[in-house]
């Protein structure tokens, strides 16, 4: 997730796109950068780090006049965060920069390179200004002009892009193309801006159009001329929120919710590039990685801990290798047996927990190979390790995490299957049932209005009580701890995660009315051995919620699930359940979801 702006207009452009940015720096800050052509001539400025680095490097210029700018703050995804991966992106007389990821750059990149391109970053945006130029050039052709170039690029490029484009040839037009990414136009008397989001622009101009997927245009001279496959096409502006903070959340009431919602989204992000026709691959790993690897160590914190739990079971099923889960702030203190045929994974959202980054560094004085999956590139654990795999989940404010969690666990669902194809432990029969699973991931992630209606009116049966009970088998316990987590997390109340076939060895004592149990039972996995445990607990008249695609009489609330094909399905759709009734039992009690009290995002003391 990074930050787009973009301007063109008579107005001073420098503070105009670093004002915008500043509203979108918490969508990524690993480095910024702004490119203006005014008076036929081209500035750029980049710096890596805060906006602050790039104000400080900027503070001696100003723009005159009219002209055309754009602007960027990066959350990478390709490349480190350095100033030559930081946008916007050069060629030899354009810049381009570009939210999204664009699934076929390498073979873009390969063939510009065969016909001379000089690249100069590790990114995937590159390829759009290079082939931009290419097509401009074509033959030397007069009727080349650069709006069709810039049509025959857009229609190259394969994934999620948005993505602004601005170039000497035209020094009057900005270009524009959106696909899978969020991207708005603003307007007010003869100035168009351009941003990721409302926040940018609110104060600036007074009107706004959100594009659409696939479409496309130009601005130039005060007017906005829009394209989709159809051709020419009307569009209808409409007043602009003038409410920041709203509009930063994208209307919802919390930041939690909007990425609860967000999860969809992300996943889409998360396996671009990875989940391929057949198999899975990693661009960013190396394949002897693996070599003389027979055992799997995972150690994380807290949710992490949960997703890696979750993936132990992947791992031996499909994998067929050991693989053991430890906390970190007790692993560094057992003195553990280290192996050198181990390779050692640690989870991290932030990659600067501090339990879990000193796991690491005890890993390697040990001498193991090491991998660590997290949001946040060139963080303390990522350049620790040896190798590393992003999750792409976007900057996640709220301190409850949800899309890290859902972003981690396919991750690690994904590398579980990358192992098994490098070990030959998995059939050409089931990878195709994994990757087709993999795929109807996103629609399981889908917040449907109805189920957040239900949660919403069933939250108020579960303001009081005891405590609760969240229980599963098998994959579904580590997403009962998850469960279990989140409502303590942001409720303050009392939860516990418990393996189902568990209940009977101690903690049923505890059950009676007052106790809910929130019984998480898969159609998939284990179906017939969870209902025994749960009709065991109605037995002992515990207050009931099933979450389940299989109808269920005892429950006092049932909550019907739609996938029933594959577990991780039934995973991820129940971990969306579990997450919105947290969520409105928190907002019943008058809670800060956002921001519960004692805890912090990332934890970088022990």
């Amino acid at each position: 997730m990074c930050g787009i702006v973009g301007y063109i207009g008579n107005n001073e452009k420098k503070e105009i796109l670093l004002d915008g940015l500043q509203e979108l720096e918490y969508r990524g800050y690993d480095s910024a950068g702004i490119a203006i052509i005014e008076n036929k001539q081209l500035k750029n400025f980049k710096a890596v780090g805060r906006l602050k680095n790039l104000r400080e490097k900027t503070k001696d210029y100003s723009s005159e006049g009219f002209g055309v700018s754009i602007g960027h703050t990066r959350w990478a995804t390709h490349g480190k965060p350095t100033e030559l991966n930081a946008h916007p992106h050069m060629g030899a007389y354009s810049f381009v920069v570009h939210n999204g990821i664009i699934e076929n750059y390498q073979a873009l990149k390969k063939e510009l390179q065969a016909e001379g391109a000089k690249f100069l970053s590790q990114t995937d945006t590159e390829t759009i200004v290079h082939l931009f130029e290419k097509n401009h050039k074509i033959n030397n052709n007069p009727n080349n002009t650069p709006w069709k170039a810039f049509q025959d690029t857009i229609k190259r490029l394969e994934g999620a892009y948005a993505t602004l484009l601005i170039t000497e040839a035209d020094e009057q037009s900005i270009y524009f193309a959106k696909n899978g990414s969020p991207m708005l136009i603003g307007f007010k008397d003869n100035d168009i801006y351009f941003a990721s989001s409302d926040t940018p622009i609110i104060g600036k101009a007074t009107e706004v159009y959100y594009l659409e997927d696939g479409e496309f245009g130009y601005a130039h001279n005060g007017k906005l001329h829009l394209f989709n496959v159809d051709g020419q096409k009307k569009f209808t502006k409409q007043a602009l929120a003038t409410d920041k903070a709203m509009a930063q959340k994208d209307g919802y009431r919390f930041f939690m919710e909007k990425e609860i919602y967000e999860q969809s989204t992300v996943m889409n992000d998360t396996m671009m590039g990875r989940v391929l026709d057949g198999k899975i691959d990693f661009e960013e790993l190396d394949p002897t990685l693996f070599d003389n690897i027979s055992n799997i160590k995972i150690c994380a914190c807290g949710t992490s801990y949960h997703s890696a739990l979750a993936s132990s079971y992947l791992f031996e099923r499909l994998a067929k290798i050991p693989c053991q889960i430890e906390i970190a702030s007790e692993f560094r203190y057992k003195e553990p047996l280290l192996r050198d045929d181990t390779l050692f994974i640690t989870i991290s959202q932030s990659g600067e927990t501090a339990d879990t980054l000193e796991a690491l560094k005890m890993a390697k004085r040990a001498g193991l190979k090491s991998l660590s999956i997290c949001n946040v590139d060139n963080s303390s654990i990522v350049r620790e390790s040896d190798a590393a795999v992003l999750t792409r989940a976007g900057i996640e404010k709220g301190v409850a995490s949800t899309k890290a969690f859902a972003t981690q666990t396919m991750v690690l669902w994904m590398l579980a299957i990358y192992v098994a194809q490098a070990k030959k432990t998995i059939s050409k029969e089931v990878l195709e049932i994994e990757l087709l699973a993999m795929r109807q991931t996103p629609k399981a992630l889908l917040v449907k209005e109805e189920l957040h209606s239900k949660m919403t009116r069933l939250s108020k049966r579960y303001l009081h009580g005891h405590g609760f009970f969240f229980i599963g088998r098998d994959l579904f316990f580590p997403l009962a701890l998850e469960g279990a987590l989140k409502l303590k997390e942001i409720s303050y109340l009392h939860a516990e995660g418990y393996p189902s076939g568990e209940m009977k060895h101690g903690p049923i004592a505890l059950a009676d009315a007052e106790l809910f149990t929130i019984a998480l039972m898969p159609k998939s996995l284990h179906y017939d051995k969870i209902k025994s445990n749960v009709e065991e607990l109605c037995a002992r008249d515990v207050t009931l919620l099933a979450i389940s695609p299989e109808a269920f009489d005892l429950a006092d609330d049932f909550v019907q699930t739609t996938y029933s094909s594959h577990p991780m399905l039934e995973f991820f759709e129940m971990m969306v359940v579990t997450q919105l009734l947290a969520l409105e039992i928190s907002v019943r009690l008058g809670n800060d979801v956002d921001m519960p009290r004692n805890l912090a995002k990332s934890v970088t003391v022990e």
